[in-house]
């Protein structure tokens, strides 16, 4: 597709970096607005997104670099060049450090840790949705080979050169469907974070349909680097979405034993649909 967005000279601007900047600064205003209007500190969650993109960003590199670790065995000067440092890593990878490190600011500063991922998590879609525009531009996370009439054809070699994307013949655009699909789930999570029955509804929400969306796209995959499980019978990515799947099913079921066990005067001070019902 097109790899650089801009090129004067020996500068050029990889549009991959520049949709993933978008995408971070999308996502860092959501959690600031999303913030405010629960009651967050806006200061505190501006910080805390910070670091998460650091970490997050990390962590889906070290992923990348274990699941293919046969490669970078054999190749260690590969882990510092500049094809790992463009490109995205494993997702879950990311989310997993993310989410660790979320967990411990969160405990540190005394933030409410459901109400906190509420409002990260449509942050977390908004910025996929863009990101992975990115990793079109650039060929990264290509989809598999296809007769469809969606199918896509690469043709810059500089984006083969980079992340071996196949040239010049139709491949699923797996990073549009995954962007797509990331959308929805942003807009659902909006309309959700405002009729949401407790806390943390809005974030296992994310963590379910993500899951489900992310193991679906993962058949029209065609890349290789993301890894495999089970004698390649799942992608890393699937194993986890299945783990995920079973996580949110549980803290889903966990949050609204605790809010049936709750008095209904607590509640009504403490649930944000109480609280809109006696308004």
């Amino acid at each position: 597709m097109h790899p650089i967005l801009l090129n004067f000279g020996s500068f050029r601007l990889p549009t991959y970096g520049v949709l993933m900047v978008l995408g971070i600064l999308g996502a860092m205003v959501t959690v600031t607005r999303l913030g405010r209007r629960e009651g967050l500190d806006p200061g505190r969650l501006f910080d805390m997104s910070t670091w998460l993109i650091v970490v997050g960003l990390l962590g889906a590199k070290v992923l990348m670099i274990l699941t293919e670790w046969r490669f970078y065995s054999d190749n260690p000067r590969e882990i510092f060049s500049w094809a790992t440092l463009q490109s995205g890593g494993v997702f879950y990878g990311g989310f997993i450090a993310a989410a660790v490190f979320g967990a411990w600011y969160v405990r540190a500063y005394r933030l409410p840790f459901w109400k906190t991922g509420d409002v990260v998590a449509p942050a977390v879609a908004l910025g996929q949705s863009v990101g992975r525009l990115g990793c079109f531009a650039a060929g990264c996370d290509y989809g598999k080979p296809t007769s469809s009439f969606l199918g896509v054809v690469f043709r810059n070699p500089l984006s083969h050169q980079v992340t071996g994307v196949p040239l010049n013949i139709p491949i699923h655009p797996a990073q549009v469907y995954e962007s797509l699909a990331t959308l929805v789930i942003f807009g659902i999570l909006l309309w959700r974070i405002r009729r949401k029955a407790y806390d943390g509804e809005v974030f296992i929400i994310y963590i379910g349909l993500y899951a489900l969306a992310r193991f679906f796209i993962e058949f029209l995959r065609g890349d290789e680097d993301r890894g495999f499980v089970f004698n390649q019978l799942l992608s890393t990515s699937q194993f986890i979405a299945i783990l995920a799947i079973l996580a949110a099913a549980g803290f889903a079921w966990q949050l609204r034993f605790r809010r049936r066990e709750t008095p209904a005067a607590v509640r009504r001070l403490t649930d944000p649909a109480a609280k809109r019902a006696g308004s």
